[in-house]
This record gives structure tokens, sequence and C-alpha cells, in this order.
């Protein structure tokens, strides 16, 4: 008996060994301006797969985005945490992010070049499917990459977590691409009920492939554990719910998967 534990123990090993993610920083460059990336991937997904982007929230490319780029990399995705502030500079205080974030939102043709930039890179990782791409986006990175899929970027899927919902080109039908997801909190005066509604009746208007969840009581930044701290630090409107964060990531993944469905 102790001998066949210990064959299982030697197997289990094996294939934990062999089956880790992995994961790089990386540098490129959008308009001569330098962005740095993180790049995650399991190795032994053989073969080439769907590429995800991950557009970080208004603090900037931090751990929270690289976490959610390893996780997609669990699910058999390769996946980028991009740049969009340029240098992978951070914000540590809501003055700060306000500026880095609204610098890139009022400049639509520097934003579309620093998220083409990074969709470039990711299509030329060895892993990729260059056919099959996404993008997820929190807060700010959410807001991003609904306008992304606004746009006509060539995206399968777009998913958008506490992002805002509001935009000044809505979206025009044929011209989208991607399946769509939202995900907000009912609890959140940054995404009011009206904007939800309107961007429900946009989604409908533009025939595009929508799914609109809303969570009773979430606040803003619900899927982050970080909320509570930024929340009591900076007196701001955002809780981490663990409810609302594990139910979106589980729609958000089916939702993507159906996506890339052959």
């Amino acid at each position: 008996m102790r001998k066949i534990l210990m064959v299982i123990g030697l197997m289990m090993f094996a294939a934990t060994a062999h089956a880790a993610i992995r994961e790089k920083e990386v540098a490129y460059e959008a308009n001569g301006v330098k962005l740095k990336g993180y790049v995650a991937w399991d190795d032994a997904a053989k073969g080439k797969h769907p590429g995800i982007l991950v557009v970080h929230e208004w603090w900037g490319l931090n751990a929270y985005a690289r976490k959610r780029a390893h996780m997609l990399a669990e699910q058999g995705y390769t996946a980028l945490a991009l740049d969009m502030y340029g240098d992978g500079k951070q914000a540590h205080h809501p003055d700060d992010a306000q500026k880095f974030s609204s610098e890139v939102a009022k400049n639509e043709s520097l934003a579309k070049a620093r998220f083409e930039a990074a969709l470039d890179l990711l299509k030329k990782q060895d892993s990729v499917d260059g056919n099959n791409i996404g993008a997820i986006g929190y807060c700010f990175g959410g807001t991003v990459v609904l306008n992304m899929a606004r746009l006509g970027e060539p995206l399968k899927v777009v998913e958008s977590f506490h992002g805002g919902l509001g935009t000044q080109h809505p979206a025009e039908p044929g011209n989208v691409k991607a399946r769509i997801a939202s995900f907000t909190g009912e609890a959140d005066p940054f995404i009011p009920a009206d904007q939800v509604a309107a961007f429900r009746k946009e989604m409908q208007d533009a025939h595009v492939n929508a799914l609109v969840v809303t969570y009773p009581g979430a606040k803003h930044s619900f899927t982050s554990p970080d909320a509570d701290k930024y929340g009591k630090e900076f007196n701001l409107p955002m809780a981490y719910n663990e409810a609302a964060d594990k139910d979106s990531w589980s729609k958000g993944l089916a939702f993507m998967a159906g996506a890339f469905k052959k």
C-alpha cells in the first residue's frame, strides 16, 4: 500500500510539474510611447488557443490585472494584461488615477493605438490563435474594452466588470464584431440604473449579442478584494462583494467559451 501511494504521489507531482502556468513581462510601444505588459499561459495547453486582453482599473497595470490574466491562463487561454498609461505607470491616489485615466479617455486615437499595440503583441504569441481574440476590463478598463468593441475591433468577445457603460459613440448595427457582456452593481453610483437601461437599449438597437447582468447591493469595484481598503482610505463608494465576484467570473467564463465555439 505504501508503495502504491508513493507511485501515485510521484505521478501527481510529475503532472503538476508539467502543467505549469508560465508568465513573462513584455515591453512594446505605441506611437513612440513605451508600454509594459504581462503575459500568462498554460504550457500544458498544446497548439494554438484563444487569446484574451486584460485592461486594468484606473489604478494602472498592477497586481490585480496580472492576477486576472493568470486566472485566464488557468482556463487554457493566453492572456495579456496590457498598459494603457505608458511605462507601466500606476496610481496610488484617486487624484492621480483620475488624471491618468482621463488622459486616455478623452483621446480616442491614443486609446485605440495603445489597445491595438497590445492586440498585435498578443497575436504574435506562439500559443495564440490570432483569429480568436477577446478582451476583458475592470472599471476604467471595462469602459475601454466596450469602446473598442463599439469601434469595431476584431474581437470575438468583450466583457466589462463594473465598467462605465456610457458613450458618445453608441454601437452601430453591423459594426460590432464581438459578443458583449457587462456586469455591474446596483449600488454603484458611478453606473446608475438609467445608464444600464440605456446600454441595454444600445445593444438591442445595434443587434449585438449581449449579456447585461446587475447585482443587487453590489458597489463599485465589487470584484476586487482591495476595494474595501481603497473605499475606507479615500472615502469612495466601493466595496468587495464575494458573491458578485464569483458569479460574474463564472458567467463571464461561460459567455467567453460560447463565443469561441467553432
